[in-house]
């Protein structure tokens, strides 16, 4: 059950639907900051703590699709420095119905995507959905691990939420590129079909399309791979769908960069 301080960031140009939306989430007990655009939503975020950005594609000057990745690089600050962390849950929302639109927001590290027009109960139960699965907002969600797991040339620190390479180089990740990590290096060896991964990292309340999965394996093998084409940590089962070939061992201690 999702926390009714949730707060709740609209971001989009088209003030008919922005205004509406934010006042049909504020009557169903959210608070919401409604934003027309990049700037805006930048003010927004270096002011307060933002659990979830339902965050408009189609937008003059900087799109949606921008903003998120650049959100999910951890570039998104304001002048001052402040901004949102990178794993902050976003709902993109676009005119465009098209499979390969969903695909792209989906691998650039979104976590759901409607599209316009959308039933803002479909929307709300979606939110909802997300919150569920990101813990809701940061003052109610539990402590995390403080494990640090080893595998390949990898570091993998779950209370930080940190990928780091043996020379120290961090890969950032999304919130689901994180979910996704973490759901293998807790289960090595062991075969997950697409049906358990979307029940383990994204869970059957939030409608996930049917490729998700696929493109959230390809994304995070692009980042963890020394070949993606030719993956040696994510192996793919073919029939079955996806196993974590890497040995994996828990590290003590604060990781430094200089190995295990």
């Amino acid at each position: 059950m999702t926390n009714p301080t949730s707060h709740i960031l609209v971001v989009d140009d088209h003030r008919d639907i922005r205004e509406p939306l934010a006042r049909y989430l504020e009557k169903n007990g959210f608070r919401v900051t409604p934003a027309e655009g990049g700037a805006a939503m930048r003010r927004a975020l270096a002011t307060s703590a933002v659990d979830l950005i339902v965050l408009d594609v189609m937008m003059p000057g900087e799109d949606g699709l921008t903003l998120c990745r650049e959100l999910r690089a951890g570039r998104l600050k304001a002048d001052d420095g402040l901004g949102a962390p990178p794993d902050t849950p976003v709902i993109l929302l676009t005119a465009m119905d098209e499979d390969t639109d969903r695909i792209v927001g989906l691998e650039i590290g979104a976590d759901d995507y409607v599209p316009k027009p959308f039933n803002p109960r479909e929307l709300l139960a979606r939110i909802k959905a997300v919150l569920r699965r990101s813990a809701g907002p940061r003052d109610r969600r539990e402590a995390p691990s403080t494990a640090r797991i080893a595998f390949g040339r990898w570091r993998f620190d779950l209370a930080r939420r940190e990928l780091v390479d043996e020379d120290g180089v961090a890969a950032p990740l999304s919130a689901a590129d994180y979910r996704l990590l973490r759901t293998f290096v807790e289960r090595p060896g062991v075969v997950l079909t697409r049906d358990q991964l979307m029940d383990l990292t994204t869970g059957r309340s939030a409608q996930a399309f049917d490729r998700s999965i696929d493109n959230q394996v390809s994304r995070l093998r692009r980042k963890i791979e020394q070949d993606p084409k030719s993956p040696e940590l994510i192996k793919t089962v073919w029939g079955g769908g996806y196993v974590f070939a890497a040995e994996v061992s828990s590290e003590v201690g604060d990781y430094n960069g200089s190995g295990a």
